[in-house]
């Protein structure tokens, strides 16, 4: 019998979601398609007597841009968000700004299938040369960070993202849930999948097949250690949902962008 209810949610489509370009740390808001996700992904939650208590954030936009408008969107704007940059997307070091698509042309499908997907390999790091470097390290959101700005990572695996969450999961969230309280985390595509691995115990080659598609809310029900007591449920229109997952799973497939 489940104890507690979780929702995790992967942000609205961003600008360079459309682009199919790696995002990552670069700040974006939502696209025109992304606004109208998270407003629909509020009324779902509405429309299914969903009542938050606190919802978590990443540091970057387009995080926060959902969480607002899902708020709005079920007359909850009240409810406390906390941000932390431990929630943050995947640092994808080197590959920030690429299309995904080209990459794979270039490096094949499968080598950028392990970039993106897999759980335990880092791409290329970010160096100062990257014409994105300045625009991420020099931001001023980092100098709030619990670590020095030198120390933030320059590229992470799936596992890595997990190690710096954890820390943050444990010490923050997790006693929001323990309490009773309802929570959303309004995050990203891999700090989410992080977290399920977590959560859901998933082994390290499954979570390359978890695909989480923008917008979607997924309900998790735990028990009193956390555990789930039911697979996960990605919540709405199974068709569309699925549809949005093929999408995800495209993006890195080798057709020359347009």
């Amino acid at each position: 019998m489940s104890k507690y209810k979780l929702v995790l949610l992967r942000h609205g489509e961003g600008a360079w979601n459309k682009e199919n370009r790696f995002c990552s740390w670069v700040d974006q808001k939502l696209s025109a398609d992304g606004v109208k996700e998270a407003q629909d992904c509020g009324r779902l939650l509405k429309e299914q007597g969903y009542r938050f208590d606190i919802v978590f954030t990443s540091i970057l936009s387009r995080s926060i841009q959902t969480a607002w408008l899902v708020l709005e969107a079920m007359g909850q704007e009240w409810v406390p968000v906390v941000k932390s940059w431990r929630l943050n997307e995947r640092h994808y070091g080197a590959l920030i700004g690429l299309n995904r698509a080209e990459m794979a042309l270039q490096h094949g499908e499968e080598k950028v299938k392990l970039w993106r997907r897999s759980f335990d390999v880092t791409p290329p790091p970010i160096d100062e040369s990257h014409p994105y470097y300045l625009e991420i390290y020099n931001d001023r959101r980092y100098t709030t960070c619990d670590v020095p700005k030198e120390n933030l990572p320059r590229a992470e695996s799936l596992k890595e993202v997990l190690e710096r969450l954890l820390p943050y999961w444990n010490s923050t969230v997790v006693p929001e849930i323990k309490e009773g309280k309802t929570v959303l985390v309004s995050a990203h595509g891999n700090s989410c999948r992080a977290l399920l691995k977590h959560l859901e115990g998933v082994s390290d080659e499954d979570i390359a097949n978890v695909t989480l598609p923008t917008g979607i809310p997924v309900l998790l029900e735990l028990d009193e250690n956390l555990r789930p007591v039911k697979p996960r449920q990605l919540l709405g229109d199974q068709a569309k949902i699925q549809a949005a997952i093929k999408k995800v799973e495209d993006q890195g497939k080798a057709k020359p962008s347009t």
